[in-house]
This record gives C-alpha cells, structure tokens and sequence, in this order.
C-alpha cells in the first residue's frame, strides 16, 4: 500500500483535525479586525474585490474573477497562543496545474517584528477539500503581537473566522501608514499567478515594502482595460496607479487603442495621482511583436512627460528579471514563481517611493 506523503514525512502533513478544546471562533467582518484591499467587505456573501454590477458590465470573466480574494488581507492584535482559520469556500478548491495550491487557495499568516511584516507560515490547504477547509498555526511563545492574513489568490472565499484561544486578548491591529491605497490593474500576474503563496504576490510584496494599504485588480486573462473598467479605475480615490495590462490586450491594435485612452481618462479625474506603466516581464529580446507593445507603452509615458505630466513613471518589463537566474523567474516562460516576483516588487517599491515622495 503506497503511503502519503504526510504519513512519510511529519513536516508535510496537512492537519485537519485541529484538537483546539479551548478556540473562540470569531468572524473577521465582525471589530476589532480590519479588512484591506476589498470591497466593502462587511456585506455578506463573496468577499469581492470590486462592485458587482461593475464586473457583470465588463466582461464574463472580470465577473467571475471578482470574488478571487487576491490582495485580501486581515489585520488584529492578539496573545493568542495560536491562529487558526475556518474558510468557507464554496465547491472545490480552484485547481490550476501549474500553481501551488497553497498560493490559490492557501492564507498566508504575517507577524509584525521590528515594525515590519514578517512571515510566520502558511494556513495550508488538503488536496481534497470541498466547501472550504480550517488550518491552525501554533506561536512559539505567548505574547501580544500584531499579525496580518493574506488572502487566497485564485479563488473567492463567502466566509472566514479566526480562532484564538478563549482567554485571549483581541484588539485591533497595527494600521497602514497614513496613504490612500495604491491601485494595481492587470492580468494574471498583476493577480499573483503563480506565486507559490499569496504573500508572494508582486503586489503583496510592495504593499508590504511600503507600509502602503493596496487594491489588487488583476483579473487573469481578462484585463482588456474595457470602458467600463476604466470608468471604474479613474473614480478610485488611490495613492498612485500601477498600470499592468500589457498581457492581457489581445493584439498590438488593442494596446494601441485603449493604453493611451486609459491615461488620458485616469489622469483627468486624478489630476496629481502617480500613475506607473509596467510593460510584460517576461518578454525576449527576439520577440517582435513584444518589443512592439513595450515600445508603445514607452511612447506613452513620454508623451506624457513631453506634455507636462510629473506624475508618471515606466518601467521595461525586460529589466525586472534581469542579472544571475534571469531564465530561472518564471512557472512556464510567462508568469513569475517567487524569485521573479521579488525581481518584480522590488523596482516597483522603488519606482513608487520616488513618484510618491517617501
């Protein structure tokens, strides 16, 4: 009889008998938690990452993306000894091929050290959940601390509650520092695929670097930067806007068509808001129809500069890979493991430092 891996090795096992006679289960809609990166996050149904009447107006898939909790995150204070998570994630667990089911599926858990996140573990998902799943992490020593819970990447979650021993404290958490969120738009990449967990996404990563709140529009395969969207995006009240659909435009056509308009109608409701363009990152020096788009989106920016504008900024999506391992950032040649997304974060922080003066 062929053993599990868990049963081969203690270290992998998932548990899901979580033996915690004392847990006070709580949900996090309910004070002193805070909910980031969400919208309105208290009405109940699908956490969601944007206006539902919006999404159906867009497209099929921004409709079925927007309840994708990616850039969803949890802050609260506590002395609990332990953290544990009861998800309700209706049907099965979105399984992608080529993403870890932890990053899809799984919560990251962070604790505040020295005044910056830091990784504690992963709320890991079995292989075989339906409906949802719970997790627990033990601390190593009882003591008050601030933590925050990154959310799913690739699939909607309906509800959540956090289970902390029954004596323990719960207070609010560690706030962001005082700036509007930044807002991501893009693709599949933008959304955090294939991150191996979800803080790992690029945009995680930055809002992390930054002590910045954010909103994470990635909608995989399917930001085409429709009017509808636009409209949306240009009425948001952001500290900057990181502009990352150069994958999903289907042609060079489409990019020429709707890039410049997007800045155009962005930067007339947001006269003074930081606007960033990102080109694709894993674009190759032989790949025509690649430098084409990325020449475009150049032309743009500096278009923009030779009009007056000092709020923007570009990056070449070439460079963020660049250096030793440069052909070692992606899952398939196209979206960014771990490593690459940390080639991506960091010039992006950096990028966003200087537009927004911090």
């Amino acid at each position: 009889m062929t053993q599990s891996i868990g049963e081969l090795d203690k270290n992998l096992k998932v548990e899901t008998n979580l033996d915690l006679p004392n847990v006070c289960w709580r949900d996090v809609r309910s004070a002193p938690f805070a909910i980031y990166g969400l919208y309105r996050p208290h009405d109940p149904g699908f956490f969601r990452r944007m206006p539902t009447e919006v999404a159906e107006k867009v497209s099929e898939g921004v409709l079925e993306l927007h309840k994708h909790t990616a850039g969803g995150r949890i802050r609260f204070r506590t002395d609990s000894p332990y953290v544990a998570i009861k998800a309700c994630m209706p049907g099965r667990l979105y399984p992608m091929p080529h993403m870890p089911l932890t990053g899809s599926s799984g919560f990251d858990l962070y604790t505040v050290e020295n005044g910056t996140d830091e990784y504690c573990a992963s709320f890991v998902p079995p292989t075989d959940a339906v409906g949802g799943y719970e997790s627990v992490l033990h601390l190593p020593s009882r003591k008050e601390r601030d933590f925050l819970i990154h959310m799913p990447l690739y699939n909607g979650v309906s509800e959540l509650y956090i289970g902390l021993a029954a004596d323990a404290t719960l207070v609010e958490g560690k706030k962001y520092a005082d700036h509007k969120p930044i807002l991501f738009y893009g693709s599949s990449i933008t959304q955090g695929g294939c991150a191996s967990r979800p803080g790992n996404g690029y945009s995680n990563m930055v809002s992390r670097l930054l002590d910045i709140d954010h909103i994470n529009l990635g909608f995989s395969g399917n930001a085409k930067a429709e009017d509808t969207m636009i409209d949306y995006l240009a009425s948001l009240d952001v500290s900057a806007f990181v502009c990352d659909y150069d994958h999903n435009a289907p042609s060079y056509e489409h990019l020429q068509a709707t890039h410049r308009p997007l800045y155009e109608r962005f930067r007339a409701a947001n006269p003074d808001t930081p606007i960033l363009f990102l080109t694709k990152p894993d674009i190759r020096p032989w790949q025509e129809a690649n430098i084409r788009r990325r020449d475009l989106i150049r032309a743009n920016y500096e278009a923009a500069l030779a009009a007056g504008d000092k709020h923007v900024g570009f990056i070449d999506g070439e460079t963020f890979f660049a250096g030793p391992l440069r052909y070692d950032c992606t899952v398939d040649s196209v979206h960014p493991n771990d490593l690459g997304f940390y080639r991506m974060a960091i010039p992006v922080a950096e990028s966003l430092r200087g537009l927004l003066g911090i």
